[in-house]
């Protein structure tokens, strides 16, 4: 096909959705793509420019916006020419343009290796952190997906790397941007060349119901339109079979061969307002029996993506069926996502789209007036992603999150506390920086090292992370006699603030018992027979501590030592006040009365007791003489 051939079969296919003027700048584009690489070629023979025009198709599908699908067919032309070609894209097509190009030729140069669920989701918050327009986003899922198209044509080993870079990386990606469309394609590609013989197997079972299926539909599909033309309701249904991929899931999930699983159906039923959704709802469950829980409802509660719909499974003809009900603005949402946000019309600026159906990540403020930039829009979905982390490379391509304001001593005990320890400079992007200043989003971080270095109290001082200020605060208080562990007597101090108000209570407690005991009989150092109740038992072992050396009758306290076993000190002492974690380790304890005084003591009750019953008697008595 000539080359001429090939962009007016593009133009064909979308000069529905593009003014005129940009049509122009389209094939302007095209022309200069073909004079900057028409006799490049890749390693499988075709033409170079042939992926860029197929990605830039994509993106026409999706009516993104001309300068999008412009930035597709020089997405990645940087490759093949030199240096001065995005200077002349910038002069000829716009800053915007030569912008987008730029953001992704850095995710392209990008390293992505995920060994961990961990690892990949750095890296995707990192191709946030790395661009300033979502637009590059768009662009380079458009290049994966037609690179998943064709991988036939590279080796099993790199369709098995490319496969697991997208259902790590780039499918999340797109589910998060809500581009359920681009998602379940790529996911079910990825699944083609990861485990092909998975996906030939769940392709056979489909294809072999298929004629059911078709029935099996139809008939649910005219009882719907016969109950919503007697409602007056306008809809238009469309059914659908679950992607590869889910079948894939649902069957690793529940253990079951794809002729197993029923729920493999689904319908989708688009209305014209909010209101008719819930309506539908009513219609749908009065025509089969709803399954229990299966009911969602994602109007009322938007997914965190700004996916709305309402979600039901009912019984029909003995199979579950699944029913997604939602309105023509919520499937936009739905199917382009983000992406809805340049929806472009002919003859008109961009199409803004409301707040409320633009819930792109916890319902962010949509742009509403055309004079704010798309920068500025973006930069609101970046922080909300990326938080307050930052995302810095190793010079091995490893991604590494780091808190907002980490500096390069923190980089490197995140690599190996045994890197921290000896780092004595550090380069990013291949300049000297200080070690103690803040590292910025997308730098190449490489580490200088001596044998010689251990860490100081001022590299204490300057980190972030928990884990270095753990690991230099551990060899200070172990190799150096000079340093002053303020934190530990920050602790000591309200430690010994709280065992002395815990002290004094204890010994207020016991002086008032005391002053009790006095009332009713003057106790003597006799009276003690010299040892400790603990808890109101005897026999256990105790030690009396010989700083403060407490003597019976006074005010005592005790507690559970590591290592000698129940420890008695007086309630004012001072050595007591300094043991950590006092009050969890004490028990209760006072002195023991002798045998002997204990006798007298009840001896002395009981006579009390006799007395109280003789004037008892005596005052009856009296009162009865008297009547």
């Amino acid at each position: 096909m000539q080359d001429e051939d090939l962009i007016d079969n593009l133009i064909l296919k979308i000069e529905d959705s593009y003014s005129d003027n940009d049509i122009e700048r389209i094939k302007n584009a095209w022309h200069f793509l073909l004079e900057k690489t028409s006799e490049k070629k890749r390693l499988c023979g075709n033409p170079y420019y042939i992926h860029p025009l197929r990605v830039a198709e994509i993106l026409a599908e999706k009516k993104l916006g001309a300068d999008t699908v412009i930035a597709g067919l020089f997405h990645n032309i940087y490759e093949v020419t030199d240096d001065q070609c995005l200077e002349e894209i910038s002069e000829k097509f716009g800053t915007d343009i030569a912008s987008i190009c730029r953001g992704t030729s850095k995710i392209t140069g990008m390293k992505i290796n995920t060994t961990s669920i961990q690892q990949a989701d750095s890296i995707r918050k990192m191709l946030f952190a790395m661009v300033d327009d979502i637009r590059v986003i768009l662009v380079k899922l458009a290049d994966r997906l037609d690179r998943m198209r064709n991988l036939k044509f590279v080796s099993e080993q790199a369709q098995k790397a490319v496969a697991k870079e997208v259902i790590d990386i780039w499918c999340p990606l797109a589910s998060r941007l809500g581009m359920s469309d681009v998602k379940s394609e790529m996911e079910d590609l990825s699944l083609k060349y990861s485990n092909p013989d998975a996906f030939q197997y769940i392709k056979t079972i489909v294809a072999q119901k298929k004629q059911e299926r078709a029935e099996y539909l139809n008939n649910a599909v005219k009882k719907i339109y016969t109950a919503t033309e007697k409602a007056g309701i306008s809809v238009n249904i469309t059914s659908r079979a679950k992607h590869f991929y889910s079948i894939y899931q649902k069957m690793k999930k529940r253990n079951k061969e794809p002729g197993e699983l029923y729920d493999l159906l689904a319908l989708r039923i688009i209305c014209k307002d909010t209101s008719d959704c819930y309506v539908l709802v009513g219609l749908v469950h009065g025509l089969w029996k709803p399954m229990e829980g299966r009911f969602k409802d994602y109007i009322a509660m938007p997914k965190a993506n700004g996916y709305q719909s309402l979600h039901t499974t009912v019984i029909c003809e003995g199979k579950p069926l699944e029913i997604q009900i939602r309105t023509e603005e919520m499937h936009k949402i739905a199917e382009h996502g983000v992406a809805s946000h340049w929806l472009y019309k002919k003859g008109t600026n961009h199409d803004l789209v409301k707040a409320e159906d633009l819930s792109i990540i916890n319902q962010l403020r949509a742009l509403r007036d055309e004079n704010l930039s798309d920068e500025k829009f973006f930069a609101e979905l970046k922080n909300e992603l990326l938080g307050d982390s930052i995302y810095v490379f190793t010079p091995k391509g490893d991604v590494k999150e780091l808190p907002a304001g980490s500096c390069a001593i923190d980089f490197a005990y995140s690599i190996h506390s045994g890197i921290g320890e000896k780092i004595v400079g550090a380069k990013a992007d291949g300049k000297i920086i200080p070690l103690t200043a803040p590292l910025k989003n997308t730098q190449i971080i490489d580490i200088l090292t001596n044998p010689q270095a251990h860490p100081t109290q001022s590299q204490l001082k300057a980190v972030k992370t928990s884990r270095a200020r753990q690991r230099i605060h551990s060899w200070l208080v172990e190799n150096d006699p000079t340093f002053i562990d303020r934190e530990a007597e920050a602790k000591r101090e309200e430690q010994i603030a709280a065992n002395s108000i815990y002290s004094k209570r204890i010994a207020e407690e016991t002086r008032e018992q005391r002053r009790k005991n006095a009332q009713t009989k003057k106790e003597k150092l006799s009276d003690y027979s010299g040892k400790v109740r603990v808890d109101n038992v005897t026999n256990y072992s105790v030690i009396m501590a010989g700083c403060c050396k407490p003597n019976p009758g006074d005010p005592i306290v005790g507690y559970i030592s590591h290592k000698r076993g129940i420890m008695i000190h007086r309630a004012d002492c001072r050595t007591y006040l300094r043991i950590q974690n006092v009050e969890a380790r004490s028990v209760s304890v006072e002195w023991d009365l002798s045998v002997s005084s204990k006798e007298k003591k009840k001896d002395l009750e009981k006579k009390q007791e006799i007395e109280k019953a003789r004037k008892g008697k005596i005052d009856k008595n009296k009162y009865s003489r008297q009547r």
